[in-house]
């Protein structure tokens, strides 16, 4: 439900920003950042990011997995 609203509410704030004629290569280039630039930076983090969550899933699953058989049953 959160990811449709935070959809919704980018469209509007999209929609808004159009509407005064400021697209994304506007805001971009305020910061410095070229498109191009930016899906290389997302990439490179995409890189970085999906090997560590794997190694740190290596202990988190299991050490969750422990806690979840040895938790007392809830009542009620």
């Amino acid at each position: 439900m959160t990811v449709f609203k935070i959809a919704v509410i980018s469209l509007l704030v999209g929609a808004g920003l159009s509407f005064v004629n400021i697209t994304a290569q506007d805001i971009l280039g305020s910061v410095g950042l070229s498109p191009l630039e930016l899906w290389i930076y997302m990439i490179e983090f995409r890189d970085w990011a999906i090997p560590n969550m794997i190694l740190g899933a290596v202990i988190v699953v299991p050490v969750w997995l422990v806690i979840y058989l040895f938790r007392p049953p809830r009542s009620g």
